[in-house]
């Protein structure tokens, strides 16, 4: 079996074995040799860069909304800006660090049964409804649209998450990150958003300071969001050397370093210190700045 195909198979396998429906439910305990991190971290590379079906600059890449993985469980509507499951595309690995993000819709009362994760820094945000979320740390909320949940899944964590609602389907972003630091001690945390958001701006919602604004993982990554009710011209400057921007359109338009892009498109940009951004009115944008190397 070549690599090509051994790494298609390994990844359909081993990420579905993660998160696939509550049917089957996961052992209580991690298994190491099913570990998160060292199955993704043996599938990144040059990854951020475009296949031939998709737009190309010096540096960017665009992932149109249409481009991206689909699975439909029933339970679950996915949509893959990245390779997860049995969506498989050897160009659409990573952006840097950011390995996941999953557009999910859950049906009523539906949902992730016990599963485990390994040093993986997994943020969640909610879009419409709520997420019910148990953990072994003995961590037991509500997620709902307008919060930030992360998990720093360190050493090893298994947790479940269900809709918490029985009459009305629950959305949310689900994004993973390789983390900097390798067997740190789980932990969790959410915020709401709604004491810190800023109409017709651009915010911080997560940063590698605990003392900052939002809430923090441990990478050099920084995330915000804006959401813009009348059209908006803007600036946004890199926090960090050699980080990439990743920028993905929740609702809307926008115009990023002259780039025109749609709801839910996704564009990545690097090797530059700043850029413009035309935000539409009605636009809910989330940039996620992170590191460029694994």
């Amino acid at each position: 079996m070549n690599r090509k195909n051994f790494i298609k198979k390994s990844l359909a396998a081993g990420i579905a074995s993660s998160i696939i429906p509550n049917a089957v439910k996961a052992k209580e305990t991690v298994v190491k040799k099913d570990s998160t991190y060292e199955r993704l971290i043996d599938q990144v590379g040059f990854n951020h860069l475009p296949n031939e079906e998709e737009i190309q600059t010096m540096n960017t890449v665009l992932h149109k909304a249409s481009t991206r993985g689909q699975a439909n469980h029933g339970w679950l509507e996915a949509k893959h800006s990245f390779s997860f499951a049995n969506f498989y595309n050897p160009d659409r690995m990573n952006f840097g660090v950011l390995r996941v993000l999953n557009d999910d819709k859950i049906a009523p009362s539906r949902g992730f049964g016990t599963h485990p994760h390994d040093n993986m820094e997994i943020i969640s945000i909610p879009l419409e409804g709520a997420l019910e979320h148990k953990d072994n740390m003995g961590n037991g909320a509500i997620v709902k649209n307008g919060d930030v949940q992360v998990m720093s899944a360190g050493t090893g964590i298994t947790h479940s998450e269900f809709n918490a609602n029985s009459d009305q389907d629950m959305k949310l972003l689900q994004i993973w990150l390789f983390p900097n630091k390798k067997n740190v001690t789980p932990r969790y945390d959410q915020i709401s958003i709604r004491d810190i958001e800023k109409k017709n701006s651009f915010y911080q919602v997560l940063s590698p300071n605990p003392n900052d604004q939002g809430v923090w993982i441990h990478q050099d990554a920084w995330f915000h969001l804006g959401e813009f009710t009348v059209d908006t011209n803007t600036n946004y400057k890199l926090k960090k050397s050699g980080n990439g921007v990743y920028a993905f359109v929740i609702e809307g338009n926008a115009s990023i370093a002259g780039q025109d892009l749609e709801r839910r498109d996704g564009f990545g940009i690097w090797n530059i210190e700043d850029f413009k951004i035309s935000a539409s009115r009605g636009s809910r944008i989330l940039l996620m700045e992170v590191p460029m190397q694994v």
